[in-house]
């Protein structure tokens, strides 16, 4: 059964962008601005803004997810804010959570290279290239990541509104068992 939530997630991998300090610490660029993606997006400066203020007006906060599952949170992100570059994260990893202590060791170990948003498009446009360019976008969540299930770096959720949670585990299960299928061959 498929539903739709608008759900979309994106990629970046870790390298001169994010930096791992004392095992836990992970600070860096979640998102660029400018920067067209293998989707054929652009995320346009200010793009986060209004759904920063959202949460930051509701007392919310980003959340710090294990590849994209809404059930296994690892870690806090401490700070979120645009830059003119992007969109700049600095969290910690919770040795207290087992993913968390998973994702320190893998971080350290370079198995995992990768940041990935999760996030809703709220306005966008086509521009000159052809290319969407994302002008207002609600984010969900920053995860650590392997890689993107999709080579396009973008994952469409389905889902109804009222089963969210339910279908982003259905959606992380399926990723999983696509993992699995990938480690098998």
């Amino acid at each position: 059964m498929e539903y739709d939530t608008g759900l979309e997630h994106k990629f970046a991998r870790f390298g001169d962008a994010v930096a791992v300090q004392d095992g836990h610490i992970i600070s860096g660029y979640a998102s660029l601005f400018g920067a067209v993606d293998q989707g054929n997006d652009v995320v346009a400066p200010g793009a986060y803004k209004a759904s920063l203020a959202t949460l930051s007006a509701g007392g919310r906060t980003v959340k710090m997810l294990w590849q994209h599952d809404p059930a296994q949170p690892i870690g806090i992100w401490d700070e979120v804010r645009e830059d003119a570059k992007g969109l700049w994260v600095s969290g910690r990893l919770l040795d207290s959570v087992e993913k968390g202590r998973e994702a320190r060791a893998l971080i350290e170990a370079g198995a995992i290279d990768g940041l990935s948003i999760g996030y809703r498009t709220r306005k966008a446009t086509k521009n000159s290239g052809g290319q969407r360019l994302l002008t207002e976008l609600e984010l969900w969540e920053v995860s650590l990541v392997t890689f993107p299930m999709l080579p396009s770096a973008r994952v469409a959720a389905k889902s109804d509104e009222t089963g969210l949670d339910a279908s982003l585990r259905d959606m992380a299960a399926a990723f999983e068992g696509a993992r699995a299928d990938l480690a098998r061959r």
